[in-house]
């Protein structure tokens, strides 16, 4: 009898479709990357998924989140996602944490109870932070590094953020990571250089340019990283690299 996960199970195996049901994942960030992780790892049958954002639908994020639509705007990110979620997978446990990942709020999180982290945040002192503390806990982690200011998303790679090259968000995150000792983090990243806006952007928060973002290019990161997340709990990623080998 086909059932939602029928064509994921072609290629993962009913013991790989079991590992991502009994499995428990959190992801930092619902925006234009976020979004599309959440809804792959939804779509890909995993049975627990925790949501953190603290953000709201904004007119500006129509043209590459999920969760905008202006029937949504004004309405949290996080809750939005879980509705989405649910509507695929009624099965999956998901839940919502309607915050902003900080040194302040951090305590609230046990990293240790996941089988994987997603951090689809912009802020470099909370990536710092939570590549910290999942290598404390020994939980594995995968980061996003830059997809604003792209154009090309046919030039994302995973790799070590040690190895990484042309990515400026990249190149902060290694100089902070080195200062804490922290050995590797597994990313994806874009190769291609960042395109000047041809016109004045307006200022965030702490006074940088807002980086310009397409539909096509943080959508295929945040693809990507769920991609890589359920090869990985599916042991699909150790079948891909013996047949790599084999080859």
């Amino acid at each position: 009898m086909p059932d939602p996960f029928s064509r994921a199970e072609l290629l993962l195996g009913r013991e790989g479709i079991a590992r991502l049901a009994g499995a428990r994942v959190i992801l930092f960030g619902v925006g234009g990357v976020g979004s599309f992780t959440a809804e792959a790892l939804g779509r890909s049958g995993i049975g627990t998924i925790e949501l953190c954002d603290s953000d709201t639908v904004s007119e500006t994020n129509l043209n590459r989140q999920l969760v905008a639509l202006h029937s949504t705007i004004g309405q949290s990110k996080v809750e939005i996602m879980r509705r989405r979620l649910l509507d695929i997978n009624p099965e999956c446990a998901v839940s919502c944490h309607e915050v902003f990942f900080s040194a302040e709020t951090a305590p609230g999180f046990d990293f240790a109870k996941y089988d994987y982290v997603l951090d689809a945040i912009d802020t470099v002192s909370a990536k710092v932070l939570l590549a910290e503390l999942c290598h404390t806990a020994g939980t594995p982690l995968i980061s996003c590094m830059g997809a604003g200011n792209k154009l090309d998303p046919t030039a994302f790679a995973v790799g070590d953020i040690y190895e990484t090259s042309g990515c400026p968000l990249a190149r902060v995150m290694r100089h902070e990571l080195r200062r804490r000792g922290i050995p590797a983090l597994k990313v994806v990243y874009s190769k291609e250089p960042p395109h000047a806006p041809k016109i004045d952007a307006e200022q965030t928060a702490a006074h940088r340019p807002v980086p310009g973002s397409v539909a096509f290019v943080p959508s295929v990161a945040g693809l990507i990283m769920a991609g890589e997340v359920v090869k990985y709990i599916a042991g699909a990623a150790d079948s891909e690299r013996q047949a790599s080998r084999d080859r």
